[in-house]
């Protein structure tokens, strides 16, 4: 037994001797503590690209963006001229019934030409020969009218009409009665008053229009247009 142990012990030294002769060489584990490099020390051959900003964020499903809405235009002083009217006080009671709009109103008298009437006359002649052929009008039943002064005076009116076509009608019939008229046009004018208030509008708003065509219906004449002042001696509403 003796002998078996010491081949057993023998033949363990020779295995050891021969593995650390023929295994290769052991790597050594190194023990220190290892700093890691900084990142700006490393080096890259890669190019340097530029950072990609965020998209902006889109509005979500069902959420609308606040859009600027621009203020409300201010109203501003407009001048309202309406006519015509036969008596300034016809014009004072139609402010009351358009219910006193602004501040002042002005009634205005105005020298207006109209379209002259159509006249149907025999010319002027010698006093003496107007003078007969007018009484021999009137003894036959006809209408007639001797001129007595002005630029046509001694002529014989036969009469004044607005429309020229019932003018024309009547020329016809005098010069079948073998009467020497001729058709001539009458210049007239008139003093008309003119209603002139101020109102405050909306420019560009359509009330300027809206205004006119409202007043149209009523007024011969509608003038709107923006004013400083309406009357130098305004008077009460």
């Amino acid at each position: 037994m003796k002998w078996l142990a010491l081949v057993l012990l023998l033949a363990n030294a020779a295995l050891w001797l021969y593995g650390d002769t023929f295994v290769p060489e052991r790597i050594a584990i190194v023990s220190e503590q290892q700093v890691l490099p900084r990142v700006a020390d490393l080096k890259t051959d890669a190019p340097v690209t530029e950072e990609k900003q965020p998209p902006p964020p889109q509005p979500r499903l069902g959420q609308v963006e606040p859009v600027a809405v621009p203020d409300d235009p201010e109203p501003q002083l407009y001048c309202v001229r309406l006519g015509w009217f036969e008596t300034a006080e016809s014009a004072r009671d139609a402010y009351r019934s358009l219910g006193s709009p602004g501040m002042a109103y002005e009634v205005l008298e105005e020298e207006r030409e109209l379209s002259p009437l159509h006249w149907v006359i025999i010319p002027p002649q010698p006093e003496d020969r107007a003078q007969v052929l007018f009484q021999d009008l009137q003894r036959r039943g006809i209408d007639a009218y001797l001129v007595r002064r002005g630029e046509n005076k001694n002529a014989i009116s036969l009469g004044l009409f607005e429309s020229e076509q019932a003018a024309e009608e009547v020329l016809a019939e005098k010069k079948r009665q073998n009467l020497n008229a001729i058709l001539a046009n009458f210049p007239r004018n008139q003093i008309s008053y003119a209603l002139v208030f101020e109102d405050e509008l909306v420019p560009d708003s359509g009330s300027v229009e809206a205004a006119e065509s409202e007043y149209a219906g009523d007024f011969d004449l509608v003038e709107i247009s923006r004013c400083e002042g309406v009357a130098t001696a305004p008077e009460n509403p």
